[in-house]
């Protein structure tokens, strides 16, 4: 398997949640799960004065950029690019320039992968988020995500459910 990286795409400025969708959706119907891992748009928390009420809202940080994980190749640089919404690439002409690890420390993004001791068909407890304290059975693995998908018991019935692998241990 190829390396991954982060690469970033200038889009117009207000579309970025619709370019997101928009790739997110093409990874679905072509199945290119495998090869583009992630897409973001990196927000951040500010607080505004409005009417004399404080108000913490999320911003984007970079608006008119979105930041894809992904293996760079034909496909992926042609899915990607004639996405409607998205202008090119980053980097010098047509040629997309991946950010470095030094970079990638501000937005919060983590470059180190999780070596874990349990793999699919494993019963695990989720020790930390919304779900803590439940058990389940491990349906998925993304490694690239670093997510496992266990079904939970929601409203009478079996649902997925993706958590970060440092939230689960081996039960």
């Amino acid at each position: 398997m190829s390396e991954t990286n982060w690469y970033v795409v200038h889009t117009y400025s207000g579309y970025e949640n619709k370019v997101k969708a928009n790739i997110e959706k093409t990874i679905e119907n072509r199945h290119l799960e495998d090869q583009i891992i992630e897409v973001r748009v990196p927000m951040q928390d500010v607080v505004e004065v409005k009417n004399g009420a404080k108000k913490q809202v999320q911003k984007k940080m970079f608006p008119g950029y979105v930041l894809i994980n992904m293996i760079m190749n034909d496909d992926t640089w042609y899915v990607v690019r004639n996405t409607r919404g998205v202008t090119g690439f980053v980097g010098p002409g047509s040629k997309p320039v991946p950010l470095t690890e030094e970079e990638m420390k501000p937005l919060g993004i983590k470059m180190d992968n999780v070596v874990v001791d349990f793999e699919e068909g494993d019963n695990i407890v989720v020790t930390g988020g919304a779900w803590e304290g439940t058990m389940g059975i491990i349906q998925a693995m993304n490694h690239g995500k670093q997510t496992v998908t266990i079904n939970v018991e929601l409203f009478g019935r079996e649902t997925p459910v993706e958590i970060s692998f440092t939230e689960v241990k081996k039960a």
